[in-house]
């Protein structure tokens, strides 16, 4: 056995004691792995086109939602270690940021002994709260060098139980739900906190096949031709965070958006984030598409539809407002060949967006306009933003997030580097 593999064995041996004792990680296991990221495949779901993250000790997969603030998982046994209320476990989950709409959730009442943690798992698809016990959750992952998997560890992160209810709108299969937000009781933080790695994580959200998540920092290699790290350029032209006091979800500042190169006119601060929260743009994967309030979508919906006037149209598909007929469409490297749209950001750069990007194939017939306008049947609250990024822009982009530092990066579609989110190596590596 290597010098490596017995460090990983004395380390699991730790950490799977720490879960019999429910207590937080003992710095000896940490410090033994603490030279190795993690990384866990994610799958996009067909029917939901939501994604999920291959992450847990048995049972299936959790639903990957960027913005949330912690893990659950549904059925929890009769027999789960239900986190005590005294402990920095606890208080973590005391600070936890939860939704507006769960300020009505009734929490129980306590006896006087045991006093159990009360956690408040919710589900980011359909918005419903409850109040429930926090928990162990076994976690399994494997140790990279950025271009492989090496060699897997299991070990506990703190989370909460949820009713099996709270499965109905999820994805079929998956265990719960895996929150990768700004907190201390997300994904990130807690792999960051057992193996004593920088504050980091690594997203690339597939279109088809497997994509990836790398916790800790580290290389990034995808195959190509030839084979190409992407991090490190990344990390250079880094984009700041906009805080919102509402929440902890993964913010940006956009200034404006352009459609073949022309500025989209839109009102006097439209993008800003009000200061109780309202407004800004925010990174999603549990917004399939992304959502624009209705004074930013009708005017790139406008500045697009006139950019591709020459293109055949077709009848509309739900929930999309504008489409077109496949057969008139070319095709390049990255996507059908139209206008492209740029996000201006802060700093002066551009996200831009090409037709794989901005265009979807619904049937054999017909590509649609692949954004959509926030529902104006639901009225705005304090963490409304302006701008919800969602999944289908994000696919096939590298988006490192960087917590100590409150920046985040991104690669723009990888397709024009001749490669995509499914091309990392998932075969085993020497270590």
């Amino acid at each position: 056995m290597s010098q490596q593999r017995r460090r990983s064995a004395a380390a699991d041996a730790l950490l799977a004691l720490a879960v019999l004792l429910g207590t937080s990680p003992p710095d000896a296991a940490a410090q033994l792995t603490a030279w190795r990221p993690l990384v866990a495949r994610v799958n996009k779901d067909a029917s939901t086109s939501l994604y999920t993250i291959a992450i847990k000790d048995g049972g299936g997969p959790l639903l990957l939602d960027l913005a949330g603030p912690m893990l659950w998982v549904a059925n929890c046994p009769c027999t789960h270690w239900a986190i005590g209320c005294g402990g920095s476990d606890c208080n973590g989950i005391r600070n936890m940021f939860t939704p507006d709409v769960c300020d009505s959730a009734e929490w129980p009442v306590q006896g006087q002994d045991p006093c159990i943690c009360t956690a408040l798992p919710c589900n980011p698809v359909d918005g419903r709260c409850v109040a429930a016990q926090a928990t162990t959750i076994s976690i399994a992952a494997n140790t990279t060098d950025g271009k492989n998997p090496l060699f897997p560890v299991t070990f506990p992160v703190v989370g909460s139980c949820a009713p099996g209810e709270f499965l109905t709108s999820l994805p079929a299969g998956v265990a719960g739900v895996a929150g990768l937000a700004r907190l201390l009781n997300s994904l990130p933080l807690q792999v960051a906190q057992w193996y004593r790695l920088k504050q980091e994580f690594a997203l690339c959200l597939p279109r088809a096949g497997d994509g990836v998540a790398v916790f800790g920092g580290g290389p990034f290699q995808l195959l190509a031709a030839p084979t190409v790290e992407v991090a490190d350029s990344l990390r250079k032209n880094p984009l700041p965070f906009l805080f919102n006091p509402k929440n902890r979800a993964y913010y940006f500042t956009i200034t404006g958006i352009a459609v073949n190169q022309q500025r989209v006119p839109t009102p006097s601060g439209a993008f800003d984030m009000e200061r109780r929260g309202q407004g800004g743009a925010a990174f999603s994967t549990v917004t399939p598409y992304t959502a624009l309030r209705w004074d930013i979508y009708w005017p790139l919906r406008n500045a697009f539809d006139a950019a591709t006037s020459g293109i055949a149209r077709a009848e509309k598909v739900a929930p999309f407002d504008m489409c077109y007929q496949a057969s008139e469409l070319a095709m390049t490297s990255v996507g059908y060949a139209v206008a492209n749209i740029d996000l201006m950001l802060d700093g002066g750069q551009n996200w831009t967006l090409p037709g794989a990007s901005s265009l979807v194939q619904v049937n054999d017939q017909t590509v649609c306009f692949a954004f959509v306008q926030t529902d104006s049947s639901v009225p705005a609250h304090a963490e409304s933003p302006a701008v919800i990024l969602g999944g289908h822009q994000l696919e096939n982009n590298l988006l490192i997030f960087d917590l100590d530092k409150d920046t985040s990066a991104f690669s723009g579609l990888l397709l024009g580097i001749g490669t995509t989110c499914s091309n990392f190596d998932f075969s085993m590596g020497s270590s």
